[in-house]
């Protein structure tokens, strides 16, 4: 969205889960992220499963309608050992989704490795790396109760940092046809 001659945006970052589920609200200016606000749901105090994707959905639309973001970024289910966990993640994962899509924003996915990339320089970082590196590229003091906070504003960001590491002035192409035209050097023989 245009005001006056900056553009600006606002992302919503969440990190799905089915106990604790982290969110964080960013607002670029001029491709410069700003923070809005980060925090947690809480589920654990509900037994049902479908009663905690329902409250993931209602919780997520909530933030939706309070802040209007132009998008979502979720940071995608990891392979894991457990299939059940993996399986749960997914759910809340896709339910979050269906609240950002029932508002029609875009959304994108981010595996956590791409996520501490983009955060730290290191797919391997800690949570609490990331929650320190975030501190100090927002300029916060405040350390959440839960590193999931910290996790779903981290989401935001890296989906913020993809956007100016593309650049709006960098060219995109309609298949590999194209592309390989452009960019004769690049190729060898």
């Amino acid at each position: 969205m245009l005001k006056g001659k900056s553009k600006e945006r606002i992302i919503l970052g969440i990190d799905p889960g089915t106990t604790v589920m982290g969110y964080g609200l960013l607002k670029e200016i001029n491709n410069k992220p700003e923070l809005i606000c980060m925090g947690v749901i809480k589920l654990e105090h509900l037994s049902d499963h479908a009663l905690k994707l329902q409250q993931i959905f209602e919780k997520t639309v909530l933030l939706i309608d309070q802040y209007h973001p132009d998008c979502m970024a979720l940071e995608a289910p990891f392979y894991g050992k457990n299939i059940q966990v993996m399986l749960k993640l997914g759910r809340a994962q896709g339910v979050a989704m269906a609240a950002g899509l029932s508002r029609n924003l875009q959304i994108v996915e981010y595996s956590p490795r791409k996520i501490k990339q983009a955060i730290t320089g290191n797919g391997n970082a800690g949570k609490g790396q990331v929650a320190a590196m975030l501190q100090t590229l927002l300029n916060f003091k405040e350390t959440p109760e839960f590193l999931d906070a910290t996790d779903g504003l981290a989401v935001a960001v890296c989906h913020s940092f993809q956007r100016i590491s593309a650049g709006a002035d960098k060219k995109s192409y309609s298949g590999w046809e194209s592309f390989v035209k452009d960019n004769q050097k690049r190729i060898k023989k």
